[in-house]
């Protein structure tokens, strides 16, 4: 067998810092030792093959993890998939492209898998269409947002925790993720009454921004575009892109603690200025978060306070920030079209600490105090040509007020 564990990734992207940090933390457990067994790795692979159970496992490990099962998932698995979509009164197609949107393995006939619980959800989302609340294809792409999301944030909460262990209660990595199986019946309530109410709240915004989004948005939009009738990009919104200057050669030289801590400061910092500028964080990207605001004010605004407070960080090196103006589709929670890739090519573009936008933008802004735009050199973008950027700086009058 070969020793060989290089990596075959680039060595200087955020890819392979990811993948360094899951490789330092996989363990290949010593079969003739059950004390080596993970049984946080165990419940996962059991998660994935059904019929699977932990051998290895202490009775009372295994005990732990079966109550923790009912109580998650409503009950025991008691149902196989044909007989849960009978009861919902649905074909087994129709349930099974629900399922696979929600990220559930692919099931054969004899497993048991299902408890009382999913065969209530397979019946809402069906009654939903039944009833000509949503289509098919809308359902499934219901389906789909909550299980990618889900997924992403219990993933992130697990991780949040087992690194707060790790740091401050001088645990080792195997040995927080035990003691968090051990303490988790403590924290499901309080995290299930997190999610609903923060989804709640996060739902009476978005209704909101739609009351909102036709005064202000399309009546800045319209200064410059025209009638927003017929578009094929429904949605104007200020794109903006912050990123990272010398990400990859610092990645190259920190450990995994120090460069995951100077990420999750990039993120949370970016989230909690976007947040005050009334913006939405759509994604992270590694060393660059993307981000949108109802109007181009809110957008300028947002940027140059990520430039200001990334520039007075000690901690952080500096950025490079880009915002534009303009038409997009906003679809499965992220966003496309010329105006997202126009913000990402002047990003890389601009100095660090300097906000560059766009010709339009910069008329949007033009009349407003707040801001002063400086005419840059024409220069050649790929996929737009010959383009006019304008460096985006503070002028008189309020910006974001951060604590």
């Amino acid at each position: 067998m070969s020793t060989d564990n290089s990596n075959p990734s680039r060595p200087d992207t955020p890819q392979a810092a990811s993948e360094a940090v899951k490789e330092a933390r996989e363990h290949t457990p010593n079969p003739e030792n059950p004390a080596e067994l993970d049984p946080i790795a165990e419940l996962a692979q059991a998660m994935k093959s059904p019929l699977q159970v932990p051998h290895h496992a202490s009775d009372a490990v295994k005990n732990h993890m079966a109550d923790l099962e009912h109580r998650l998932i409503g009950g025991q698995r008691e149902f196989k998939r044909r007989e849960v979509a009978a009861d919902a009164g649905v074909s087994l197609l129709s349930a099974r492209k629900l399922w696979r949107a929600m990220g559930f393995p692919e099931l054969g006939d004899d497993e048991v898998f299902f408890s009382g619980r999913d065969t209530e959800a397979l019946k809402t989302m069906v009654d939903l269409v039944r009833e000509g609340k949503l289509t098919d294809e809308t359902a499934i792409s219901l389906m789909r947002s909550v299980g990618q999301m889900t997924d992403r944030m219990v993933v992130w909460q697990v991780e949040a925790i087992v690194e707060d262990m790790v740091a401050n209660q001088n645990m080792s990595d195997r040995q927080a993720r035990r003691q968090l199986l051990e303490s988790l019946p403590d924290l499901i309530g309080p995290l299930e009454d997190l999610l609903v109410y923060s989804w709640r709240r996060q739902l009476n915004a978005g209704i909101h921004r739609l009351a909102l989004r036709a005064e202000a948005g399309v009546a800045a939009y319209n200064q410059d575009s025209g009638d927003d009738d017929g578009t094929p990009l429904p949605l104007a919104r200020a794109v903006g892109f912050a990123d990272l200057v010398s990400y990859t050669s610092l990645s190259r030289r920190m450990n995994e603690r120090t460069l995951a801590q100077m990420v999750q400061r990039f993120e949370s910092k970016s989230a909690e200025i976007i947040s005050v500028g009334g913006g939405r964080l759509v994604k992270t990207i590694g060393d660059e978060v993307l981000f949108v605001a109802e109007t181009p004010q809110a957008g300028a605004q947002i940027s140059l306070a990520l430039s200001r407070e990334f520039e007075a960080d000690e901690l952080l090196p500096r950025t490079r920030v880009a915002v534009v103006w303009g038409r997009l589709l906003s679809r499965l929670g992220d966003i496309y079209g010329p105006t997202v890739n126009l913000a990402a090519r002047l990003t890389s573009l601009a100095e660090p600490g300097m906000v560059l936008t766009d010709a339009v933008t910069a008329n949007t802004l033009k009349q407003d105090a707040r801001f002063i735009l400086t005419a840059q050199e024409i220069t050649s973008v790929r996929g737009f040509g010959e383009i006019q950027p304008y460096e985006l700086s503070a002028g008189e009058g309020g910006r974001l007020v951060l604590d």
